[in-house]
């Protein structure tokens, strides 16, 4: 690698200034994770049915027995035995972490259209333990923008991430979460999408911090693969 190389004095200045930045940038995200708590809640009065390996299930039993629910819309579309190497990036990073979180009262399950079965194949293969549950065509997946029908997409009505129009893909991936008060209501309180969903990616906070960086070189992760695959 052709690099500047410069003495540790040197090299302390550039470290120090970019230290302030580093600060001033922790502060920034500390300011805007307090606004996301603030945003306001819409209530979930549709009652969402799911099936999973135990049998149909609702909304309100994904957070089994927590207050706060995440949920990841993971691209796993019916028909197709395409399995997406970025919602398996972020799931990569779900089990170890979950552990945590749910002591801090938050629950988590992913949620595909794909049957169920075909959802058991992937867990299976890929080794993970999250719950993971099918919404088969019911109204879950297109109320929360990640599923599209072909006639919104023809009709330039599918549209995802709060503003891109959709035409060829009829599922997308992104994360939800919700609440439960202490009467049982639940309450949508923030989704977001696209490289939303990097906040999940662990693996690409420690490539940041290397000169080489995440070594995308034909597109956002383009040596993302299944991890089997490597």
């Amino acid at each position: 690698m052709n690099h500047a190389i410069v003495s540790r004095r040197e090299w302390l200045q550039a470290r120090e200034a970019l230290l302030a930045k580093e600060r001033a940038m922790t502060h920034a995200l500390d300011a805007l994770r307090a606004e996301r708590r603030e945003l306001p809640w819409v209530r979930v009065d549709k009652p969402y049915v799911f099936e999973g390996p135990d049998g149909e299930c609702t909304l309100g039993d994904l957070f089994r027995g927590r207050t706060q629910l995440a949920i990841y819309h993971f691209m796993l579309t019916p028909g197709s035995n395409h399995v997406c190497p970025g919602c398996s990036y972020t799931a990569d990073h779900v089990d170890a972490a979950r552990q945590h979180f749910e002591h801090a009262d938050l629950s988590f399950a992913a949620v595909s259209r794909a049957p169920l079965r075909r959802i058991e194949e992937v867990k299976d293969r890929m080794g993970w333990t999250f719950p993971w549950v099918s919404s088969h065509d019911g109204d879950f997946n297109y109320d929360f923008g990640v599923s599209f029908t072909p006639e919104d997409r023809a009709a330039g009505r599918a549209i995802y991430n709060y503003g891109t129009v959709i035409r060829n893909s009829p599922d997308m991936f992104g994360t939800s979460i919700f609440v439960k008060d202490e009467k049982g209501d639940i309450f949508h309180t923030y989704s977001t999408y696209h490289r939303g969903t990097e906040l999940l990616m662990g693996a690409f906070n420690w490539l940041d911090l290397t000169p080489k960086g995440r070594s995308e070189t034909g597109g956002t992760m383009d040596w993302v693969r299944l991890h089997d695959e490597y």
